[in-house]
């Protein structure tokens, strides 16, 4: 079990962090704190007071920024650099006392993880911001974010192969949302393209006539 424990915290504290880094990082302190949840030695960081409160902060600050449309989009591109790389490091550091070349590996496959949940999570924002209903879809989605990495935190420490299970199928259903996605936005842009050509005073080529 000790075995599907770490795997649990290196993989699911990795997608975790691909949605919201904060909150990850956040509920892992206060488990390890007051719980008896027992992160590895080179995570025991992630209970210090300081980061707890100020992983606290960030969060509350996200947790504004996150549902109001456009700012959510915009929240999102700047976390890349910090969501993904995060995801790496807390991989890596999950694994504990074990050869580099084993956490290298872990830390691939953690950012991996963490940069497909970010960008599922940036692309579901960009899909709902064109379908028109932005406002509404844009806390729901953000709310059930939030539960789901509070959640998935939380299994990892009750139920590390139940975690791993979840884990498994949030990459199963990241594919199908991602193409779904695709999808809309491909096609809002293929119906706003004759529109932006006009505005950019393209010659229409029906317009055109021979000199």
């Amino acid at each position: 079990m000790e075995v599907f424990g770490t795997l649990a915290l290196a993989l699911g504290a990795s997608w975790c962090a691909g949605i919201n880094l904060y909150a990850t990082v956040c509920v892992l302190g206060l488990m390890s704190r007051y719980t008896g949840f027992d992160l590895p030695p080179d995570l025991m960081v992630l209970e210090h007071t300081w980061v707890i409160g100020v992983a606290g902060v960030m969060y509350c600050i996200e947790f504004v920024a996150d549902k109001v449309p456009a700012v959510d989009s915009a929240w999102d591109t700047v976390h890349t650099f910090l969501r993904v790389p995060a995801g790496v490091v807390i991989a890596a550091m999950a694994l504990g006392d074990v050869p580099m070349e084993l956490q290298v590996i872990a830390g691939m496959v953690g950012g991996t993880l963490a940069a497909t949940a970010h960008t599922t999570k940036a692309t579901t924002r960009v899909a709902a911001h064109s379908t028109g209903t932005s406002p509404i879809l844009s806390p729901i989605i953000s709310v059930g974010e939030d539960a789901l990495v509070v959640g998935t935190v939380a299994l990892i420490a009750a139920n590390p192969v139940l975690s791993l299970f979840i884990v498994a199928l949030m990459m199963i259903a990241a594919y199908f949302i991602l193409k779904t996605c695709w999808r809309i936005t491909r096609s809002v842009f293929r119906t706003l393209f004759p529109f932006l050509k006009r505005l950019l005073g393209a010659p229409h080529p029906d317009s055109a006539a021979p000199a």
